[in-house]
């Protein structure tokens, strides 16, 4: 970057995160306030199976901002989405209750509910068409302590290696 210029990127962010004066910041952050009144909560970012550290600063039951610290394995270093892709969190597409789909209509029902009709849907093609009729998918968003909770159900209660994810890094 020429630095007779405006920087006027719009990537990473990773330059407002090491400003040491301030003098930078996000344009999701912008009239949210100072952080010194937040809530810090570490987590792991569920955006790839890469799980960097991130800590959420959380006001009002909101998170205003992604930051992560520098002693952390990838060192305070984010992506553009770790950073600054949490809208998602508050969407009201979000899905909040388990929907089960009854005469051609999603309905509501409880979370005891919606397990039970998986449960009893998969001892159903289980006994009907044998495992390996079932197969699963995971995600990159979990965290690798939950995929491999996940292939060990696959593999042992329903009797499948059919196990696949969506990461492709």
């Amino acid at each position: 970057t020429n630095y007779e210029e405006d920087l006027d990127c719009e990537f990473c962010g990773q330059c407002v995160s090491v400003c040491p004066t301030g003098a930078l910041t996000g344009k999701l952050w912008k009239q949210k306030g100072r952080l010194s009144g937040t809530r810090e909560i570490d987590t792991v970012c569920a955006y790839c199976g890469t799980g960097c550290n991130i800590t959420a600063h959380v006001a009002r039951n909101e998170i205003v901002k992604i930051s992560s610290k520098p002693y952390t394995w990838n060192e305070g270093w984010l992506c553009v989405k770790g950073r600054f892709g949490y809208g998602y969190v508050k969407s009201a597409d979000r899905l909040k209750t388990p929907l089960i789909k009854r005469d051609g209509q999603f309905q509501e029902v409880s979370w005891d509910e919606a397990l039970d009709y998986v449960s009893a849907r998969l001892k159903e093609v289980k006994e009907n068409s044998g495992p390996d009729a079932i197969g699963g998918l995971s995600s990159a968003r979990c965290t690798n302590e939950e995929n491999y909770a996940f292939q060990k159900f696959m593999r042992t209660v329903i009797g499948t290696n059919n196990v696949d994810h969506c990461a492709r890094l």
